[in-house]
């Protein structure tokens, strides 16, 4: 009932707005040939690949969490996001900075849309496509979905999305924040390795109280697809 419950939730949201061999798919707006992923030393929750990303997004949106009652704490039941292509920042100090700037915007103004959100960045960037969440293909319960199918360059591709499992999570050192991730892929065609890095927000209250409503928690952070 409550895997049913998100995905009805999902797609409500999502109308407003073992690896698995990737294809390359040549759609960002800027080259990305000399990108590399830059990771912290001295950890091993995650590698960074030693080649160049097929995308660089930075995606807006929310963490969702439900009360679980019986240890008063929210549990993570999904996310929704919109992905934008940020491939023409790499290289420049706006780069790094770009999910910050997103995150500081996103929350501190009420009503204003994710595009919106964006393009306070001084770029109108091309929508890569959604993230959210799906039953998982593999197993029992949830997993992330980051969804290419229908925007940019890889409209209409139904190959061009990525479900995946976590296999590496390094926390933030801002507890505000969600952790980073390394993701691998166990469907789709999109990418065989995703990583969540530079996050902002996404964290729920510390604790709940039974009978307390799902909640969703603004968040950014960057993606990148390899």
């Amino acid at each position: 009932m409550l895997t049913f419950t998100i995905l009805a939730l999902t797609l409500v949201i999502l109308g407003y707005a073992d690896a698995l061999p990737s294809k390359k798919y040549n759609s960002t707006s800027c080259d990305l040939s000399h990108a590399r992923l830059k990771v912290p030393a001295n950890q091993t929750q995650l590698i960074a690949p030693t080649y160049a990303p097929s995308f660089i997004g930075i995606g807006v949106g929310t963490q969702n969490y439900t009360c679980n009652a019986t240890k008063s704490t929210y549990t993570l039941i999904g996310a929704v996001a919109e992905l934008f292509d940020s491939s023409c920042l790499y290289g420049s100090p706006a780069f790094e900075s770009a999910p910050t700037t997103a995150y500081n915007v996103w929350t501190a103004t009420t009503g204003i849309t994710i595009q919106e959100v964006i393009n306070t960045l001084g770029r109108d960037p091309t929508v890569l496509g959604q993230h959210y969440y799906v039953p998982n293909p593999v197993g029992s319960g949830l997993s992330p979905k980051w969804d290419f199918t229908s925007s940019g360059a890889t409209a209409g591709n139904p190959n061009a999305y990525v479900i995946g499992v976590k296999i590496g999570d390094l926390p933030s050192s801002d507890s505000n924040n969600i952790d980073n991730l390394m993701v691998k892929a166990v469907e789709g065609e999109l990418a065989s390795e995703v990583f969540r890095v530079e996050t902002n927000g996404g964290q729920p209250p510390t604790q709940c109280a039974a009978g307390d409503s799902n909640i969703t928690i603004k968040y950014t952070a960057q993606y990148w697809f390899f």
